[in-house]
């Protein structure tokens, strides 16, 4: 897939803070133009590199029979279903690129051509919200209950795992001057230091005041009610929010004893060979 200078990539495991950082990358890039991503959803600014590979034959046909007759709405399927590569290859600069895939199933060159926004967030807050995520998608909901969904998530029996492995090989890279790791607790804690830098890492200046105003647009009960970044509701099920709590540390609500210390001893022993270490832990 070839890359151009100034794409952007904001790459992560799902449910690590993607679409926050999404938002805030997007609009830094594009001097705060809140009219433009009002009107334009979030799922079109970006492309989705892999999305396409869930939109099987099946789930496909049951979208265009759901919504015949709505054009606009077959022609969002049809692009769901065009691999991301050739979506890329058709979008004007500057591209914006959003994918779950970890650094190793990227393009080569992919640090040397282009910025990498790459957000990280305690795995045991991604597992619950990945977990309530796999609940209402369409495609193939998970029915079991959370338990059953950890320890396949520990397993590396779910989309993109293994886990652990996909956030090392971007934490290997975080020097890179076209690399910037983030943590979804660093959002949660110091949302505008962190808005600072990444504008200086995408080469942007702004002032206090146009700062505060993006801290406001990026608040959470805010952005849980931007229609922009909400994922329509073509492939997940309805009455649910694609945003849902956003907060840090919930993890402790589901976990008992035994799942607490099988979590902390699985943590430990994947991060025996680096010295990543997630601020939360």
């Amino acid at each position: 897939m070839p890359l151009k200078p100034d794409d952007i990539f904001v790459v992560s495991y799902p449910r690590s803070g993607t679409t926050w950082t999404q938002e805030l990358v997007w609009l830094l890039a594009n001097s705060l133009d809140y009219t433009k991503a009002a009107a334009i959803p979030l799922s079109e600014r970006y492309t989705f590199l892999e999305f396409s590979m869930f939109m099987n034959d099946s789930l496909r046909e049951k979208l265009l029979k759901k919504n015949s007759g709505n054009e606009e709405m077959i022609k969002h399927i049809d692009t769901l279903s065009t691999p991301g590569s050739e979506l890329v290859a058709r979008t004007p600069s500057p591209r914006f690129i959003k994918t779950h895939l970890p650094i190793s199933l990227l393009p080569p060159t992919l640090l040397d051509s282009t910025k990498v926004v790459y957000v990280a967030r305690d795995p045991r807050d991604v597992a619950i919200s990945y977990f309530h995520h796999t609940r209402m998608f369409k495609a193939n909901p998970f029915s079991g209950d959370f338990k059953t969904f950890w320890n396949l998530f520990i397993r590396g029996m779910l989309r993109w795992t293994p886990f652990l492995e996909h956030v090392k090989e971007a934490w290997q890279m975080r020097n890179h001057p076209n690399m910037l790791f983030l943590f979804y607790e660093e959002l949660s804690k110091d949302l505008s230091a962190t808005i600072r830098k990444v504008a200086e890492f995408l080469g942007k200046q702004y002032s206090d005041e146009q700062i505060e105003d993006l801290c406001t647009h990026l608040k959470f009960d805010n952005f849980k009610n931007n229609t922009s970044v909400n994922m329509d509701l073509v492939v997940f099920t309805e009455n649910k929010s694609f945003i849902r709590e956003g907060k840090s540390g919930g993890w402790s609500e589901y976990f008992d004893e035994n799942m607490t210390r099988e979590a902390e001893q699985w943590i430990s022993d994947n991060l025996r060979d680096t010295d990543l270490r997630f601020p939360s832990i």
